[in-house]
């Protein structure tokens, strides 16, 4: 095996016959696993015709040079596309062809080979689902309603800044969950007790935390040399919020170091709102 040189980054190419959302997922899984190399990543998408194989790959083979192979992570399914992608001189890495090959093996069954995404709409019921989902996170984003706020099927909450809004519209809209996130001011720090609109509802509760350092550095961009953005304030509201969800055997994450979809797959798993598609 000839080692890349790393002093310039590897271009690492997601392609894709629908949005690219599973390649590029699906490859960076992979890259992971190199924590010392450095990438430079692109997505090409919507790759459904032989001819437009024929760019992606006149497009990849053109950043290939001596020195660095270029890796290109595929999910396209169509026989004759995934053909002529792989002509390309990097390095190609189907994601789809073996594994596919493995399933129609032990289901004796042949595969529709079909494109697309597989984030498409499956089912106009299931989309409805989500949209609706996702109506409500907007109205019940950060504290601004608390009508219905008993259909929420859990309540996010955090001191400002810790992940609440992002973790909330991933959860609605990939999953169909109803999610309320309520922010914890300064007033909620004053006692134990859980903020007032919230309290009937702490077996719906979550909890979101952070480092004061990590809080304090996302709050400096907002609100550069304010005391909102400053270690000392971070780490009062943090531990306060801690306290508070220990003392109501609330449950919660430290979002510094977590991914969204991490973050969205503990909180499904705790609050046991696994869906079955």
């Amino acid at each position: 095996m000839i080692a890349q040189d790393h002093a310039a980054p590897t271009p690492a190419f997601f392609l894709a016959g629908g949005t690219g959302i599973s390649a590029e997922t699906l490859g960076n899984m992979i890259l992971q696993q190199f924590p010392d190399v450095r990438f430079v990543r692109q997505k090409i998408p919507f790759i459904t015709s032989v001819d437009s194989a024929r760019e992606a790959v006149a497009m990849v083979d053109a950043t290939k040079t001596d020195e660095i192979t270029p890796l290109v992570f595929s999910t396209v399914a169509d026989e004759a596309i995934r053909a002529e992608l792989m002509q390309t001189k990097c390095a190609f890495i189907d994601l789809f062809g073996s594994q596919l090959d493995e399933v129609e093996r032990v289901l004796h069954r042949e595969a529709a080979h079909k494109g697309g995404s597989a984030h498409a709409v499956r089912s106009q019921t299931e989309y409805d689902s989500r949209m609706k989902a996702v109506e409500y996170a907007i109205e019940h984003d950060d504290g601004a309603s608390l009508r219905a706020i008993d259909k929420a099927e859990v309540i996010l909450l955090a001191p400002s800044r810790c992940g609440k809004t992002p973790t909330t519209m991933y959860l609605a809209l990939q999953h169909s969950i109803f999610v309320a996130n309520y922010p914890l001011v300064d007033e909620d720090f004053e006692s134990a007790r859980l903020p007032r609109p919230i309290e009937p509802y702490a077996d719906k509760c979550f909890g979101i935390v952070s480092t004061a350092a990590r809080l304090s550095q996302v709050r400096g961009e907002r609100r550069p040399g304010s005391k909102y953005a400053s270690q000392a304030q971070c780490l009062y509201e943090l531990r306060r919020a801690e306290s508070m969800f220990r003392t109501h055997k609330i449950p919660f994450i430290n979002s510094s170091a977590m991914s969204i979809e991490e973050m969205a797959a503990v909180i499904m798993q705790t609050r046991k709102l696994n869906r079955v598609h």
